[in-house]
């Protein structure tokens, strides 16, 4: 059931589909029809919206946001482009009963119809999804007077692609009232453990699912130039999109790293606060993760620099020029691109939240890639691109000034060993099965 001028996505098989989009600066989208060959395009020839379905289930993501629904009359879904969220939503949609209410805010009839919100959105009962909510702001403070109806006799499901703005307007207009869901790429379990596959394409759904490393690859370079050539101005960066390339690329080969904001801004020629505003930007929308550092008052010195990572490893190896699994490998980079990933997945599968994690580094040369602080709980997380890692003086330097309860060392190989007392050698593909939780989600 739709509302008046609103419309639905296409409707989603139980085991999950996907719908990736991509439009031409200016064009109007236009959901519901599928193209007569599904392909990829280039840039220049976009003129509509394209839907490429395919089936990987993500049942832990609708579980947790019919739990937000049930709890909250407005849930937020955040998520970078094309990540899956308004087909998440539509899976939602086809599994409920009673009236769902479907705008989408990226055309330009739906959003002339929302000219008058109130007008449009008081009457309407059941799910009401708003997708792309950042084109439409001025919603906020209406939300929070819906939301406060007796008898809630609507909920709202807002998408939103640009974390910053969205959640300080949610957070002013809507507190106490509104539940956040950050929706991220495909992980281990929704891609059947395919581990290499996962790591080399990423965690976009048409990347991954790809006929091959080069129509991936092709996907991922097109995502980076409608990002660049449309999301910039659409989200009203004042920034060129060559010098958001630049840094970009800058970033994907700092992957990894401390940041160090005046050594990047003198290759660019401005200043260290101008480069942050830049990451900050490319944080907001999903693409880049900051890993804090955690330091306490200890005999060693230690940095207080965040690490930067790229949020997902097929981006960061289409930035670097990198296709297929043996240019990976032998780039020097590698190991920080599966560092990067493999953190990730450790994230996600101990379901512990992002603000206990961090990572260590000490001047003298120790550091731990992962530190987890939960409650008195200390876990460390360190990763090897190696077969069989040994222990290392590092390992027990962060063991020992830590005060951690366990090291798990993850590596590329198959087996699982004791490397010490509670520091154990555990396989990057057997993280979902043998890593406990150690955060949950009801």
């Amino acid at each position: 059931m739709t509302a008046r001028g609103g419309i639905s996505p296409p409707s989603a098989p139980s085991t999950g589909e996907y719908e990736v989009s991509v439009r031409s600066p200016g064009s109007i989208p236009r959901r519901g029809a599928l193209p007569a060959r599904a392909g990829l395009v280039d840039l220049k020839s976009v003129r509509d919206a394209f839907i490429f379905p395919v089936m990987i289930s993500r049942p832990a993501e609708l579980r947790r946001v019919r739990l937000l629904l049930r709890e909250f009359p407005v849930v937020c879904l955040l998520g970078a482009r094309q990540v899956g969220k308004t087909t998440l939503a539509g899976q939602l949609r086809d599994a409920r009963r009673g009236p769902t209410h479907w705008f989408d805010l990226e055309d330009p009839i739906h959003l002339a119809r929302l000219s008058d919100p109130g007008l449009e959105l008081r009457p309407l009962r059941g799910l009401v999804v708003l997708d792309e909510i950042h084109h439409l702001p001025e919603v906020f403070p209406l939300l929070r007077v819906l939301a406060d109806r007796p008898k809630t006799p609507a909920r709202f499901l807002v998408l939103g692609s640009a974390s910053g703005d969205l959640l300080r307007q949610t957070s002013e207009s809507l507190a106490g009232r509104v539940a956040f869901h950050h929706l991220e790429g495909l992980g281990l379990p929704e891609a059947g453990n395919d581990i290499d596959r996962l790591w080399i394409r990423g965690g976009f759904p048409r990347s991954f699912l790809a006929a091959s490393e080069r129509a991936s690859r092709r996907w991922r370079d097109l995502f980076i130039e409608t990002f660049l050539a449309r999301d910039l101005a659409a989200w009203g960066s004042p920034v060129s999109s060559t010098t958001y390339r630049r840094f970009w690329t800058m970033l994907a080969h700092w992957h990894g790293q401390l940041w160090n904001g005046a050594e990047i801004g003198r290759s660019f020629g401005v200043s260290h606060t101008t480069v942050r505003r830049y990451l900050d930007f490319l944080t907001s929308v999903f693409l880049v993760r900051r890993l804090p550092p955690w330091f306490e008052n200890l005999r060693k010195r230690q940095s207080r620099s965040p690490k930067i990572y790229l949020g997902d490893s097929g981006l960061l190896h289409a930035l670097l020029g990198l296709t297929g699994r043996e240019e990976v490998l032998s780039h020097p980079r590698a190991g920080a691109s599966w560092e990067g990933f493999v953190i990730e997945q450790v994230v996600r599968a101990s379901g512990v939240p992002r603000r206990d994690c961090y990572h260590w580094t000490a001047h003298s040369g120790a550091s731990l890639d992962l530190l987890v602080v939960s409650g008195n709980r200390r876990l460390g997380f360190e990763v090897k691109r190696a077969e069989a890692p040994r222990r290392t003086p590092s390992m027990a330097s962060a063991f020992e000034s830590l005060g951690l309860e366990r090291l798990e060392v993850i590596h590329a190989g198959t087996e699982t060993y004791d490397l010490a007392p509670n520091i154990r050698a555990l396989p990057a593909r057997r993280i979902t099965r043998d890593l406990p939780r150690l955060g949950g989600r009801d």
